[in-house]
């Protein structure tokens, strides 16, 4: 397809390599008399010679090419101010200004040049999302990146191509009238091939604004909502449910400015926005959630700081990425709160049972030039309405009982989760920073990130160094191997490529007492297992252990007190075979439990999870 003229025209005078130019300052032709020779090497960003390079100078018919070393030689030049132009296809063109002091006694001045590869490709397709997905002709493509700047339209068959590009970042618009411009970056790792070709994701464009800063095909990338419950803020309201270190809702995906404060996690319009706008978000939360019977009533539990900032407009919305032509639904109308209490903001999403759908909630600049403030201390989806503190209502699954506060809702309505490695170790230096600590789970899977947390008797600790850390109270306890004191779930299909599971854990901590735990699968119809390891290791087994505990309900016993996070093979490891729930979606909870009486917070620290 054609570029246009502006393309190649800007690829003749493209950036300035690096020039290098070496002579000495005095010489006969120092005031421009008589005429000298200028010469030089050409090499390419390796220092490889390059051959077969033109080299000209402006307003002389003088030229040269460069011989299989790279050098050239063009004699018979006045000595004067003049401009050298290094050119060849596929390379970038490079130029440099050569003036009379530049020749050495010898009349001659040196001018060697870099010249970078300039081979590269960026193409694509766009689809019209308008007209069911349909290639899209006559799409403004526009390309941008250091100095460079391009634009072609798309062909019948939708693609774009740019050529002769160096191997960089480069941002890419897409634009139609009628249609919402659309954005795609392209980063050198995307030109990792022989061709040094990037090729970008088909990009749709839309007739409606979606998500403020997102492109649909980000969108349907977005993060999966696999629970019921997701609890945010540093502080504690009532312990342990709600106290900052058994939250984690800061670890979810935001646009915009947010943080994570006492009161909740805190999305939120910075004081200098001057741009009042009540249709699109400032900052928003956002993520994909499957809707059923079960969890069909979302609950926002919130509050603002209207005491000290005024009032915050905000809303829910809704995508179906299912419809012909997908758009951005909000729940009602806008929020106004200057509630300075939690308040509970309920949603109804059953037109949407049956259903995956991406969930916003948002702030907008309702007032310039002012702080607004919107502390979401709980997002729930249950099958009722939720209000104040309470436990997800539902009913207990039959072999658990009502202590474990896992419904049978809970069981049928987590997400799949579709990931086989998980890590506990938080890789964010500074766990003072909460808000960046539980966002630098996103990049390792983190176990806090992937699996829903239970403190139904005791809180977490979530940023040792050696993992993360579920624990039983300390003090004498009260002896309970049915249910536990805190817990990890997750669901899973199971198959052939994860139908084994192992646990990599370790405890100790200066204390000598095992810690007790059990490995719980529950199948959607409610069937209760607690599972038994098929195969365990412990780093040393002259000086630690692990067994089956007698009496104690199918709970396993251990000690192990040694392992960083560097040294995973120190740690104690717990096999399972799940192989008996092929096809099957079953939710497998690790649970720790206080197995014995005795003052200890018996802990289990986790360094990893994988299926395989």
């Amino acid at each position: 397809m054609k570029f246009k003229s502006i393309f190649r025209a800007f690829m003749l005078v493209a950036a300035i390599s690096s020039i290098a130019v070496s002579c000495k300052e005095d010489g006969p032709g120092e005031n421009g008399s008589g005429n000298g020779t200028i010469t030089g090497t050409v090499s390419d960003d390796l220092g490889n010679p390059i051959e077969a390079v033109s080299v000209s100078i402006s307003d002389l018919e003088a030229t040269a090419v460069t011989d299989a070393e790279g050098k050239y030689t063009i004699s018979n030049v006045p000595i004067q101010t003049m401009t050298v132009t290094f050119e060849k296809e596929g390379y970038q063109t490079s130029t440099a200004t050569v003036t009379a002091s530049r020749f050495n006694s010898e009349n001659t001045a040196t001018v060697n040049a870099t010249l970078s590869n300039a081979n590269a490709v960026v193409t694509g397709k766009v689809l019209d999302g308008a007209n069911g997905n349909v290639p899209f002709a006559g799409v403004t493509v526009t390309l941008t990146g250091g100095s460079a700047t391009a634009e072609t339209t798309s062909g019948e068959d939708g693609t774009y191509s740019f050529g002769n590009l160096t191997i960089r970042d480069y941002t890419l618009t897409f634009s139609m009238d009628g249609y919402v411009s659309s954005t795609a970056t392209v980063t050198t790792s995307m030109f990792d091939n022989d061709a040094a070709t990037a090729t970008v994701g088909d990009i749709t464009l839309l007739k409606t604004r979606l998500l403020p800063g997102l492109t649909l095909e980000q969108i349907r990338e977005a993060d999966k909502w696999y629970y019921n419950e997701y609890r945010g803020g540093t502080g504690g309201t009532e312990y342990p449910r709600w106290d900052w270190s058994t939250a984690f809702m800061g670890a979810l995906n935001y646009y915009g400015v947010h943080d994570e404060i006492s009161e909740g996690s805190d999305i939120k319009v910075a004081g200098d926005n001057g741009n009042v706008d009540l249709t699109n978000y400032t900052s928003y939360v956002w993520g994909s959630k499957s809707i059923t019977e079960d969890n069909k009533i979302m609950t926002v539990r919130a509050r603002t700081f209207a005491d000290r900032d005024g009032a915050t407009v905000w809303s829910a919305s809704v995508i179906d990425l299912s419809a012909a032509t997908p758009s951005m639904v909000q729940l009602g109308e806008n929020i106004t709160s200057e509630n300075t209490d939690y308040e509970d903001y309920h949603f109804d999403l059953s037109e949407y049972i049956g259903k995956e759908i991406v969930i916003a909630v948002g702030v907008y600049c309702s007032q310039a030039n002012q702080e607004k403030h919107l502390a979401i201390k709980r997002i729930n989806f249950t099958a009722e309405e939720m209000t104040g503190w309470d436990w997800i209502k539902g009913t207990a699954v039959p072999d658990l009982g009502e202590d474990w506060h896992l419904t049978q809702e809970m069981i049928r309505s987590t997400m799949v989760n579709e990931s086989t490695s998980f890590s506990g170790i938080t890789t964010y230096a500074d766990t003072n920073d909460r808000l960046h600590a539980y966002q630098s789970w996103r990049e390792n899977n983190h176990v806090c990130f992937g699996w829903g947390f239970m403190a139904l008797t005791k809180d977490t600790e979530i940023f040792a160094g050696q993992g993360a850390i579920i624990k039983t109270r300390g003090g004498n306890g009260v002896v309970n191997t049915l249910v536990p004191e805190s817990y990890f779930y997750a669901k899973f299909n199971i198959g052939a490529n994860n139908d084994q599971i192992t646990l990599r854990i370790r405890n100790g901590f200066g204390r000598s007492e095992d810690t007790f735990f059990k490995l719980t699968a529950i199948t959607e119809d409610m069937e209760v297992t607690h599972l038994q390891p098929v195969d365990y290791t412990v780093s040393d087994p002259e000086r630690f252990h692990a067994s089956a505990a007698e009496d104690a309900n199918g709970c396993w016993r251990f000690f192990n007190d040694d392992g960083e996070a560097d040294t995973p093979e120190k740690y104690a490891t717990f096999t399972y075979d799940l192989s008996s729930y092929n096809g099957k979606n079953v939710v497998l909870a690790l649970g720790v439990y206080k197995g014995e009486k005795n003052d200890a917070e018996s802990k289990i620290c986790i360094h990893s999870i994988e299926l395989n």
